[in-house]
């Protein structure tokens, strides 16, 4: 069995709430961002959650921002920019920008307002289709990776393969 590869990567708490990311099993790719706020999202919105942690890199890693699947599945929500990167250079606030793609629908009502976690907040008015984030809800993931830094050539031709210059689709949509 393989040795696991671990990287010290320091974190600083913005705000007292602030939860410090964690992995939720053995062998996880992404641990988790927490909401250090409560958010409102209507449909067809986009907002910044911010995470109240601001991360210092090393130099050749970045910190990718994905989608949690158990968000994606069961709500309207994602991460706008997926994967977002926080770069090894930056020292601010790391925030998950999320979209609520939900279909603006007429009037506001009571009991189609959305915890992330499924649940109703019965008895607010609200935007159909909007969501509420709170302080606590595990938004998204975050992997480390490796990013190496390219050197670019200029060439007057490139080698040819066999895809060659073929797009979007050109490998067809049918197995």
């Amino acid at each position: 069995m393989s040795e696991v590869k671990k990287l010290n990567v320091r974190i600083k708490k913005l705000h007292d709430d602030a939860v410090i990311p964690q992995y939720a099993r053995a062998m996880d790719a992404g641990f988790d961002l927490v909401a250090v706020d409560d958010v409102l999202i209507k449909p067809g919105e986009t907002k910044k959650v911010p995470t109240g942690l601001a991360f210092a890199l090393p130099e050749g890693f970045e910190l990718q921002i994905r989608d949690r699947s158990g968000v994606a599945s069961k709500t309207k929500l994602r991460v706008s920019n997926a994967p977002g990167t926080v770069d090894a250079g930056y020292r601010g606030e790391v925030s998950v920008i999320m979209d609520n793609i939900s279909q603006l629908k007429q009037g506001i009502v009571a009991g189609e307002f959305v915890f992330i976690d499924g649940r109703d907040a019965l008895g607010k008015e609200h935007d159909r289709g909007s969501y509420i984030i709170q302080k606590g809800d595990k938004v998204a993931q975050g992997v480390i990776a490796i990013v190496p830094i390219a050197q670019f050539e200029v060439v007057d031709e490139l080698d040819e393969t066999e895809r060659g210059t073929g797009g979007f689709g050109s490998s067809g949509v049918r197995a």
